[in-house]
């Protein structure tokens, strides 16, 4: 978990902004007429009450201010935060003013903060902390920054709701979406058939029974098989250890195809967070970035860069330089990919990946 501490320290009438309530209106009306009626009958019950009646208005914008005065709030954020997920951060609200508790505080965020629904605190007594739970959502991958909150009170008698708004100087990675969308899990299923189908060879988890070839160790011959068929049969295996899938995606987008490029990427961090998720290795590389897992650094890593990624027009792909590994490859021009020596990949494009992506293989 990372902290991130915002003070408040506004200087009384800095900043600050009020909305008269219906209540307060309604008081105000009565002033007006008290005040009418104690000019025009001279009557000095009425200009006590009058009196009354301005210094409990003056009193409750004085105190409100106070409330609001000297709050801290301490966000405690989890350290990896994805888009379009519910997450459980912690807020901290700390009362600095050791000689006056604050009343009736509501915390709001602003739609780019984070902060999914208002928080609302009784009391702060003076001097103390109040630590609350509370539900996190991005809507957005990418660095979200200034973000705004604020501070509101009614206290004491709801005549005006008083506010302060702060902006904070903090900066949030969001990586994108790891949640499948339409399609993503039955891609991913449907790949995880080609990895094996890829990788076959001898391992932990049986593929396929097949005839004996020269040379091979008879340790691997199923006798049961060999013995109803007639001729030496051997045990196929996937060996998962071995797995490499090597994930491209092309940033040569289109500007027609923005939406797409979006889709992409939340595909390809799915991809990789999947396949990396499973035990295998993934190697994720585009114009402008390389890596291997877990060799030369972990899964966030990638989610990382994904999280900033942006497409890059003109930008020209490299060529394939792996004949081995699984390929996949997100790219709006696979007739250009193919050219490039990715005519064994898996091309995953505009008119393959829909709302709901289709699972037949592209023809280049």
């Amino acid at each position: 978990m990372r902290r991130r501490l915002i003070r408040i320290r506004e200087r009384l009438g800095a900043r600050w902004r009020q909305r008269v309530t219906l209540a307060g209106a309604a008081f105000a009306g009565v002033i007006l007429l008290v005040g009418l009626a104690a000019f025009a009958s001279a009557n000095n019950l009425l200009f006590l009450l009058l009196a009354a009646m301005l210094a409990a208005l003056s009193i409750s914008g004085f105190v409100g201010r106070l409330s609001l005065a000297g709050l801290e709030i301490e966000f405690l954020l989890p350290e990896h935060i994805s888009a379009r997920r519910l997450f459980t951060g912690r807020l901290v609200v700390r009362n600095a003013k050791v000689w006056m508790t604050s009343f009736s505080i509501r915390l709001e965020g602003s739609p780019g903060s984070g902060l999914r629904a208002p928080l609302y605190l009784p009391a702060i007594p003076g001097g103390a902390a109040l630590d609350e739970p509370v539900e996190l959502y991005f809507a957005r991958r990418g660095a979200h920054t200034d973000n705004s909150f604020q501070f509101s009170t009614r206290f004491p008698f709801g005549f005006a709701e008083r506010r302060v708004r702060v902006r904070l100087r903090r900066e949030v990675l969001v990586y994108p979406c790891l949640d499948p969308r339409p399609g993503f899990e039955e891609l991913a299923h449907l790949l995880s058939g080609e990895i094996e189908t890829h990788y076959r060879g001898r391992g932990h988890d049986f593929y396929r029974i097949r005839p004996y070839q020269p040379m091979e160790s008879s340790r691997h011959v199923d006798w049961k098989a060999t013995a109803h068929t007639g001729e030496l049969q051997v045990r196929e295996f996937a060996i998962e250890q071995e797995h490499l899938v090597y994930i491209y995606l092309d940033l040569d987008a289109p500007a027609d195809a923005a939406e797409w490029f979006e889709s992409a990427v939340d595909c390809a961090a799915f991809l990789a967070w999947r396949v990396a998720g499973r035990g295998a290795r993934v190697r994720f590389r585009t114009q402008e970035f390389d890596l291997v897992t877990p060799e030369e650094g972990d899964i966030h890593g990638i989610l990382k860069y994904l999280a900033l990624v942006r497409p890059l027009a003109g930008k020209e792909p490299e060529p394939s330089d792996d004949q081995i590994s699984f390929q996949v490859v997100l790219t709006a021009r696979p007739a250009r990919m193919a050219e490039l020596g990715w005519v064994r990949a898996r091309m995953l494009t505009p008119e393959t990946m829909g709302p709901a992506p289709s699972m037949a293989r592209s023809q280049t």
